[in-house]
């Protein structure tokens, strides 16, 4: 702890005054209140002022010709003044107005430009009299231009203030708070394994700048004394109770999770498995789908065993592993497999039936020699999906590349899916994959990573990767919680040290500022650094005509 003294000696309507935190945020809110209601009267009477002068010259534009001939017959300016008041019925204002006018603007003047120019001084008026008019309005504009402010000029907060919870102390931790109502909240586990809930209810905002550990692999509905499924590698599901994860307080825009608890503070797994992802407990969705290195898919049935913490979801073989996890909401979703050796493929959710705790799944992808599954998950058929790959030699990555979902056709289950990525010639297997919404980029340390931009070539080779990528998240999830999970690694070397080439510094440092859209496909896009095109992105190579070839695993 560090302990500082604050003058908080303020003038407030010219007399010193001490304030404390509270008063000094009431007086600023009520200066930026008085600075909008002063701004909007000036407006309001400028445009006042315009309007004037427009009506004005909308009855002198209606005979131009007299105008000018009565201007040009009078003997000085106060006699043209006087009669122009007379005979078109001005006041001075106008009268003046239209005097000082060169002719040769005067003529240019187009009654269609002058009455569009009035409407929209008149809606403006109106509006500018119903903000002053209405403080509720007032205060409005004023919290809305703050927030303005703080995604513009704000930092993140380096200090993550938490509501008590001993996290720290191992995994039988509670929460300090005795008495907590069981509150609606939402559960996040970032892409580096933090957990922690959010402190209302409020769906947490896909908007905000990026910061590190915000690549949020999953986000699920709980209640502060309920208890969500932590999903492993190891085909298992682990409860974790809701009230011993740290609270985040509330924020404007994305929540990152660095005051997150890493999922070893609240379960002990052994060495070999680790958390994929969390999923809720509830009876809501059609189940949970599982995919393994293996290629098997396996649909879970929503009857979780009531009286246990932890159970098996799938039979595993030796060997093989769980590598991605999904809650299904309908049932129609498409459940996505993507291997080592760059085939992708897709298919109907409905084509896998559901399976006991016991059962070991289905053949979901058929698999080459020495290939594997290093992704899984399910997406949305009608969202904005794109696929995300990193190639590259063991477990470095070189080359990443970003393609729209909508370029691989789907196949039936069992079949050797569609090349996603061409190889270059230092590369031999694809070391992540991902395929969602929005992606967002992390290296294993959550700092947030940059992107390129996607290309519509879905077999093409990808651009050189500027630095490591760990994870892909979805940058919004529009199903809350029953997005797909996300886990990978690519780039190897120590992340911490890793840093982005000039061309992504210079990207970052660039788009730092600016707020993550939600619309938007990429967070954070990179420029692409130019490299001699493969034979694969010519334009006489026909990719089609491969489909036989890549469905056998030959080269």
């Amino acid at each position: 702890e560090d302990n500082f003294g604050i003058n908080n000696v303020t003038l407030v309507d010219g007399q010193p005054r001490t304030l404390g935190l509270r008063e000094l945020l009431r007086v600023y809110v009520e200066f930026r209140l008085s600075v909008v209601r002063r701004r909007s009267q000036f407006r309001l009477r400028k445009r006042e002022e315009r309007l004037h002068l427009v009506e004005g010259l909308l009855i002198a534009i209606l005979d131009i010709d007299e105008v000018i001939a009565l201007i040009r017959s009078s003997d000085d300016t106060a006699q043209a003044r006087t009669r122009l008041i007379d005979v078109f019925d001005l006041d001075e204002v106008q009268a003046n107005y239209i005097l000082e006018l060169q002719l040769r603007r005067l003529t240019k003047f187009s009654r269609i430009e002058l009455e569009t120019e009035k409407v929209e001084l008149q809606a403006q008026i109106a509006q500018l009299g119903e903000l002053l008019g209405d403080e509720g309005l007032l205060r409005t504009l004023v919290r809305d231009e703050l927030q303005q402010v703080s995604e513009k000029l704000g930092t993140p907060r380096r200090t993550v203030l938490l509501e008590g919870s001993a996290v720290a102390s191992g995994p039988t931790s509670a929460a300090t708070p005795l008495e907590v109502g069981d509150d609606a909240c939402w559960v996040l586990l970032s892409s580096t394994g933090l957990l922690a809930r959010t402190s209302d209810a409020t769906p947490p905002s896909a908007r905000g700048r990026r910061a590190k550990h915000d690549a949020i692999v999953a986000v699920v509905p709980a209640t502060a004394r309920g208890e969500v499924g932590l999903v492993t590698t190891g085909g298992r599901i682990v409860r974790v109770s809701v009230l011993e994860l740290p609270a985040l307080p509330p924020v404007h825009g994305a929540p990152n999770l660095s005051g997150g608890a890493p999922f070893s503070s609240f379960v002990e797994l052994p060495a070999a498995d680790t958390a994929l992802t969390i999923m809720s407990l509830g009876s809501e969705g059609t189940g949970l789908a599982l995919g393994t290195a293996h290629g098997v898919v396996k649909r879970v049935s929503t009857d979780y065993p009531a009286g246990r913490d932890e159970w098996e979801a799938i039979s595993l073989k030796p060997g093989d592993r769980v590598v991605g996890a999904a809650e299904l909401t309908s049932g129609l979703e498409e459940l996505v497999f993507v291997t080592s050796d760059a085939q992708l493929l897709h298919f109907g959710a409905d084509k896998v039936r559901p399976q006991g705790r016991a059962a070991g799944g289905m053949v979901g992808i058929k698999l080459a020699p020495k290939a594997s599954a290093i992704w899984f998950g399910a997406v949305d058929a009608t969202g904005d999906n794109v696929v995300v790959t990193i190639a590259g030699s063991g477990r470095t990555g070189t080359s990443i590349k970003v393609t729209p979902f909508a370029e691989y056709p789907g196949k039936g289950r069992a079949t050797g899916g569609v090349r996603c990525h061409r190889f270059l010639h230092d590369e031999d297997a694809l070391v992540l994959g991902w395929v969602g919404p929005a992606p967002r980029a992390a290296a294993s340390t959550g700092v947030a990573r940059l992107l390129p931009e996607a290309s519509s070539r879905r077999d093409g080779s990808g651009a050189p990767l500027e630095a490591p990528i760990a994870a892909v998240a979805p940058g919004a999830h529009p199903a809350l919680g029953r997005s797909s999970s996300v886990a990978g690694s690519a780039g190897g070397g120590d992340e911490a040290d890793a840093q982005p080439g000039p061309a992504a510094q210079a990207t970052e440092r660039a788009r730092s500022g600016l707020a993550s859209d939600p619309g938007s496909l990429f967070d954070l896009p990179a420029p692409q650094a130019p490299r001699p095109r493969p034979r694969a992105e010519r334009d006489d190579y026909d990719p089609d005509s491969l489909d036989d070839v890549v469905q056998t695993g030959d080269e």
